[in-house]
C-alpha cells in the first residue's frame, strides 16, 4: 500500500511537471513572435514546435529520474532539493535547443530562454505549494495520536539542528517536534522555525505533561558532566523515552544529527567528566615491554589487556585460572590488535611453583595484579579461601616479580581495604601491607592504586538491577540510605595506567571517584531508563545490609594523608608505619590458619588492626552495616 502511494505521488509530480514544461514552451512562443512583428504566421514555426515538444518531455523525464527528483519527499524537502529539482528543465530545455541546431529547424532562442524561464518559476511554485500543503497537513503541535510528540532539550545550535532534522528527514515524517526547553532567559517565550521555546529545565514535568511528550532529545553537547546528569535525571523522571546526542568530546568530526542519537545510560547519571591521560607517558611506561596481567580475564583486568594492548607492549602476558574468560579476551584482542603480541597461560596465582616456572620463562618487566576473590558475602562465608587467594596468592606474585627483578609491579585494591570490616577488604589491605614492605628493599618499584566500585563489573549491582528488572523485580536494595563510589570500567583502568606510569615505588596511589551515588537512586534510574516506573511497574525491595557491608566507604585511612599529583584526580596516600618483623610473623599464622581450618578472621583482626568486624561494629554502634 505504502508503494502504491509513493508511486502515484511520483506520477502525479511527473504529470504536473510535463504540462508545465509543454505550456511554458508554448507560451514563450506565442510571446516571442507576437511581439515580432517581421515574422511569419504561427505556422511557419509549427514544424520546429513539434520537434521539440517530445524531445523537450523525454529530456525532462531523463533528468528527473537522473536527479532522482521522485526521492524527495516536498513536504520536508530543503532548498538544496529545490535547486537539484531546477536542473531537469534546465537540461531539458538545453537538450531541446542542441537538437533543434542539429536538426536545423529550431525555434529562436528567445523561446527557448522564456520557455525555461517559465517551466523553472513554475515548477519551483509548484513544489512551494506542495511543501506548504504538506506542511500544514502534518503535526505543529500536540497530536491526539502522540506517539510521535517530541521535547528538544536545548534550543541552540544543536537543538535547531535536531528539529531541522525531524522535520526534513523523511525517516521521521511520523514524528513532530511540539516543544523545547532551555535555560537561556533570552530565549523564553521565542519560537524555533514555529516551534515555541516553553520554559527552562525546571518546566520538563509540566511541558511533558501539557504537549503530551513521548520522546524527550537531550541536544546540549557543550555541558559539563555534572550539569548533564543532572537534566538527564529530570528528564528521565517523566517517565518518558529519553534520547541524547553524545557529549561533543565522544563526536569524532563534531557533527550532530538525527543518526547520531542513543539511549540515555546509567553511566549518563553518574556526572563524572571526561577522564583525562598523558598518552605519551602511559605508552612509555608499557611500550616494548613484557607486560603480565593477572586476572586478566576479570573485569578489571580485560579492560587493563585492551588499553595496554594499544600501547604496542613487547609481549601481553595473560594470566587466569578460568579459562572462559581467558579464552573470550584472548580472541577479542587477536582479531582486534593482530599485530600484538600475546600469550594467554591458564594458571593460578595460588600455585607457587607455576607462577615461578612462568616468571622464568617469560621475564615479565610490568605486572598488573588483578587476580583477586572479591565478592563481600561470599568471602564472609569463605574466608579461608579468601586468605589464600588473595593475600598468599598475592605474596607468591610479589615474590616472584621481586626474584625475577621485574620493573614494577602494580597491585590493584579497594576502597573496602580502609578500615575494612568485611573478610575481603580485611584481605585486600593485609595485600597493600605485603606490597609496601617488599618496596622497601626489593630493586622493584611496587605500588597499589586504590579505588571504588566500577558500572558493571562482574556480579557488580548493575548487572543484578538489571536481571532483576528483566525478571519483572523486585530490585532488591540493602538500606535505603547506603551510598557508593562509582566509576566506568575505562576511566578505571585509564587512571590505573596513568599512575603506574607516573609510580616511584610504595605509594598507594588513590583514585578520585567524584561524589558518592545512593543506591537507591541508582536502581530507580536504571529502571526508569528500562522503560518502567519504579514502585509501580518494578517493586525495590530493602533487604537488610549483609554481613561486612558499610552503609558508606572511605578511600583514606585516618592516618593516611593526601599528596597531589599531576593528575587531579589521582592522590598518594601515605604509607602507615608497619613492624614488618611482626607483621611477616602473623602472616605465617594466617597461612597456617587458612590451611589448617583455624579462626582466619581472628588472626585477620590481629594483622589489621584498623580491622573491625561486623559484631564490634554493631557494639560499638558505628554506622556500617
Amino acid at each position: 500500500m505504502k508503494h502504491l502511494k509513493s508511486l502515484s505521488y511520483m506520477i502525479a509530480q511527473l504529470a504536473v511537471d510535463l504540462l508545465i514544461i509543454t505550456g511554458s514552451l508554448f507560451l514563450g512562443y506565442i510571446i516571442r513572435l507576437a511581439a515580432d512583428e517581421k515574422s511569419s504566421s504561427l505556422a511557419s514555426y509549427a514544424p520546429a514546435f513539434f520537434i521539440a515538444i517530445p524531445i523537450l518531455l523525454v529530456s525532462y523525464v531523463f533528468f528527473f529520474f537522473l536527479t532522482r527528483a521522485f526521492k524527495i519527499y516536498w513536504p520536508f524537502a530543503s532548498v538544496r532539493d529545490l535547486v537539484a529539482v531546477s536542473i531537469c528543465p534546465v537540461g531539458a530545455y538545453l537538450v531541446a535547443f542542441l537538437f533543434g541546431l542539429i536538426l536545423s529547424n529550431r525555434l529562436p532562442f528567445s523561446v527557448y530562454l522564456m520557455g525555461l524561464m517559465a517551466s523553472a518559476i513554475l515548477i519551483a511554485l509548484f513544489r512551494v505549494m506542495l511543501r506548504v500543503s504538506g506542511k500544514k497537513g502534518a503535526k505543529t503541535g500536540p497530536s491526539q495520536d502522540t506517539s510521535g510528540n517530541v521535547m528538544i532539550v536545548g534550543a541552540g545550535e544543536t537543538g535547531n539542528y535536531l528539529l531541522h532534522e525531524f522535520r526534513n528527514n523523511p525517516a521521521y515524517a511520523e514524528t513532530s517536534v511540539v516543544c523545547l526547553v532551555d535555560d537561556d532567559p533570552m530565549k523564553q517565550g521565542k519560537r524555533v522555525y514555529g516551534v515555541p521555546v516553553v520554559g527552562t529545565v525546571s518546566d520538563i514535568p509540566a511541558a511533558v505533561e501539557k504537549y503530551s511528550v513521548s520522546l524527550i532529545v537531550f541536544a546540549i553537547t557543550q555541558c559539563s558532566a555534572s550539569r548533564r546528569a543532572e537534566i538527564l535525571s529530570e528528564c528521565t523522571k517523566t517517565g518518558r523515552e529519553v534520547r541524547s546526542v553524545p557529549a561533543m568530546s565522544k563526536l569524532i568530526d563534531g557533527k550532530v544529527s538525527a543518526n547520531t542519537l542513543r539511549n540515555v545510560n546509567i553511566e549518563d547519571l553518574l556526572g563524572r567528566d571526561p577522564i583525562r591521560i598523558n598518552r605519551q607517558q602511559l605508552g612509555d611506561s608499557v611500550k616494548d615491554k613484557v607486560v603480565m596481567v593477572t586476572g586478566g580475564g576479570g573485569s578489571i583486568g580485560s579492560e587493563l589487556c585492551r588499553q595496554i594492548a594499544t600501547f604496542a607492549p613487547k609481549k601481553l602476558v595473560i594470566v587466569d585460572i578460568y579459562e572462559n574468560n581467558a579464552y573470550d579476551i584472548q580472541n577479542e584482542l587477536k582479531r582486534n590488535h593482530p599485530d600484538l603480541s600475546l600469550d594467554v597461560r591458564i594458571a593460578s596465582v595460588r600455585d607457587v611453583d607455576k607462577m615461578e616456572r612462568l616468571f622464568e620463562e617469560l621475564r615479565p618487566q610490568v605486572i598488573f595484579h588483578a587476580a583477586a576473590h572479591k565478592h563481600v558475602p561470599l568471602m564472609e562465608d569463605s574466608p579461608d579461601e579468601a586468605v589464600k587467594n588473595n593475600v598468599f596468592g598475592t605474596l607468591n606474585v610479589v615474590r616472584m616479580a621481586d626474584r625475577f627483578r621485574a620493573e614494577r609491579f602494580v597491585m590493584i585494591s579497594t576502597d573496602k581495604a580502609v578500615n575494612p570490616t568485611n573478610v575481603m577488604g580485611a584481605t585486600k589491605r593485609v595485600c597493600e601491607m605485603i606490597v609496601q614492605s617488599y618496596d622497601e628493599y626489593s630493586e622493584t618499584e611496587f605500588v597499589t592504586v586504590r579505588f571504588g566500585n566500577v558500572l558493571g563489573s562482574n556480579g557488580s549491582v548493575i548487572p543484578l538491577f538489571k536481571k532483576q528488572i528483566e525478571n519483572g523485580g523486585p530490585v532488591t536494595v540493602t538500606h535505603p540510605d547506603i551510598i557508593r563510589y562509582f566509576m566506568t570500567i575505562p576511566e578505571a583502568v585509564s587512571l590505573v595506567l596513568q599512575a603506574a606510569s607516573t609510580a616511584k615505588g610504595g605509594e598507594i596511589f588513590v583514585l578520585d571517584m567524584g561524589k558518592p551515588v545512593k543506591i537507591l537512586d541508582l536502581a530507580e534510574n536504571l529502571i526508569r531508563l528500562s522503560g518502567f516506573t519504579p514502585g509501580k511497574d518494578i517493586e525495590i525491595k530493602f533487604t537488610g545490609l549483609r554481613p561486612g557491608e558499610k552503609l558508606y566507604e572511605e578511600l583514606l585511612m585516618d592516618e593516611e594523608g593526601l599528596q597531589a599529583t599531576e593528575n587531579e584526580l589521582i592522590h598518594i596516600g601515605k604509607q602507615i608505619e608497619i613492624n614488618y618483623q611482626e607483621f611477616y610473623g602473623k602472616l605465617s599464622e594466617l597461612r597456617h590458619a587458612a590451611s589448617e581450618g583455624g579462626d582466619v578472621v581472628k588472626l585477620l583482626h590481629e594483622t589489621v588492626p584498623t580491622f573491625k568486624t561486623p559484631e564490634e561494629v554493631n557494639a560499638a554502634g558505628i554506622k556500617s552495616e
